[in-house]
């Protein structure tokens, strides 16, 4: 058959369909903010039909967003093929505040549209233009399932999306032609011939891997002991907290922004990296979360996912997952700020050095060949080792312009896997740190008190590893320190913490 009329999901991006459930939506998001500029609208509104044509003339370059799901009968392993019904009218979807709409409003609104799960006998995303925001604003929250993208593919989207420079020009959209499905027929064949070439397949990786490795007694091991330390996780799983427990249908979603060059100042100070100053500061927020909750955090083992990206310099660009991740404990058993990040400095070296992050690659290459039934009990097994998920992407550190409407925030959110009611996504963009919270409805009542805590832990690593005098280069930095007065310690929990946004930094 004519290979060019679908291509095959990976096993990692397929592990995202798996492990899917009716409360469990596995789409990543972002809620970016923008100016209002040139996309104000004859009305005072947002121009819909402006942001639709320039979106169309890209698509020719972000081929998956006119393609859907379909199953490979008895296998039960989905391909992409073209949609030949694809309206763009469906995805990109246009929502109003009431003026003028506040960042709580968006905020209720932002969780609302991201409950809900994605079609999939459609091209599996959604755009919402929303306007009404205050101060001559508008918002784009997107919606893209997790099995077409991880965090850096869905980074290169955005900068596909936008540009650096305030001039525009739409160009002409390029005719869809949708390629012909295959049949059901076809597709079972196909997957017959795969299986019966697997045994040659394997030998010939592994013959590959052979000669291009020049020490392979020492990566063999290396794998071996990456796949024995995460079957140690997965024996052992992490504590149970009031983080976790079984999700329901409904959703709070919260963000706030740090500013960057505090953050550097503290990996400077530290001598530590930018994820460990992420690391530390979820760390804080944790253990003093657990406090206000009535747990002592010396008697929780709580462990974080950090997904590293294991995607190469050919592969930018492409969408899917090249992703792997770190099992970190976090040490939340310390009330010192220095010494949290003491402690995970230490671990994350250990990480790198003991190459960790080959088990879970490891265990997607094998992944392509396992039986159907098997490889959904391991995806469903993925979360048992860890608490929460914190993810880290790096963005562009000058200004996004779309459609010569300039980007102010851009805060991504990270779906929820079962049994984990929060997760943490962090974005730096043009000069800042911005950090988006999702949390089960129900786990997590009181998502704005985390949002407080995750600041004020922010603020006591500030002040614990930079004099004041030095957390700036110049006036303007200076002027966008974390607090006016030294930030309360860590062990201070506010009986009554502000709202997110009044605790913005």
């Amino acid at each position: 058959m004519s290979r060019y009329m679908y291509e095959r999901l990976s096993a990692q991006d397929n592990s995202f369909l798996v492990a899917e459930k009716a409360n469990v939506p596995l789409h990543v998001g972002a809620v970016a903010i923008y100016e209002l500029g040139e996309m104000r609208s004859e009305s005072g509104g947002v121009d819909i039909r402006k942001f639709k044509q320039a979106l169309e003339a890209q698509l020719h370059r972000l081929p998956r967003y006119r393609q859907k799901l379909q199953w490979v009968p008895i296998e039960n392993r989905p391909v992409w093929v073209d949609d030949p019904h694809f309206n763009l009218d469906y995805h990109v979807r246009h929502a109003a505040l009431p003026r003028p709409g506040g960042i709580d409003d968006l905020k209720r609104l932002t969780a609302r549209i991201t409950t809900r799960m994605l079609d999939r006998s459609r091209p599996l995303w959604e755009m919402w233009l929303i306007e009404g925001l205050s101060d001559d604003r508008f918002a784009v929250v997107n919606k893209i399932h997790h099995c077409m993208v991880d965090g850096i593919s869905g980074a290169d989207i955005a900068e596909i999306l936008m540009s650096p420079t305030p001039e525009h020009e739409i160009g002409e959209a390029r005719e869809f032609l949708p390629r012909p499905a295959p049949t059901a027929r076809e597709l079972l064949f196909d997957a017959a011939k795969r299986l019966a070439l697997a045994p040659v397949e394997i030998v010939g990786r592994v013959g590959a891997f052979g000669r291009a490795t020049p020490d392979l007694a020492r990566e063999v091991g290396a794998r071996l002991q990456a796949i024995g330390d995460l079957a140690m996780n997965l024996v052992a799983p992490s504590s149970e907290t009031p983080l976790n427990g079984k999700l329901g249908p409904h959703r709070r979603i919260d963000w706030l922004t740090l500013p960057m060059d505090d953050v550097k100042s503290i990996r400077r100070a530290a001598g530590c990296t930018v994820n460990d100053v992420v690391l530390a500061t979820v760390t804080g927020a944790v253990r003093q979360y657990l406090i206000r909750r009535g747990i002592r955090p010396g008697e929780i083992d709580f462990r974080v996912s950090a997904p590293v990206s294991v995607r190469s310099r050919e592969e930018s660009g492409t969408l899917g997952n090249r992703v792997s991740a770190w099992i970190v404990p976090l040490p939340i058993d310390i009330g010192d700020p220095q010494g949290v990040l003491q402690r995970l400095s230490a671990q994350t070296q250990r990480l790198k050095d003991s190459r960790q992050a080959l088990g879970v690659e490891l265990l997607m290459q094998l992944a392509e060949y396992a039986p159907p039934m098997l490889f959904s009990a391991g995806a469903r097994a993925a979360a048992a080792p860890m608490n929460m998920i914190v993810t880290n992407v790096p963005g562009p550190q000058f200004p996004l312009y779309m459609l010569g409407a300039k980007l102010q925030e851009m805060h991504p959110l990270v779906p929820l896997l079962d049994g984990t009611g929060l997760g943490i996504a962090l974005f730096s963009y043009d000069g800042k740190l911005h950090v988006g919270l999702n949390a089960d409805y129900d786990l997590v009542p009181d998502l704005s008190a985390f949002s407080a805590l995750f600041a004020q832990s922010f603020m006591s690593i500030v002040d614990a590893t930079c004099p004041w005098t030095d957390v700036a280069d110049d006036d303007e930095a200076t002027a966008s320190a974390v607090s006016e007065e030294p930030a309360p310690r860590a062990e201070v929990v506010p009986l009554n913490p502000p709202s997110a946004e009044a605790g913005r930094i």
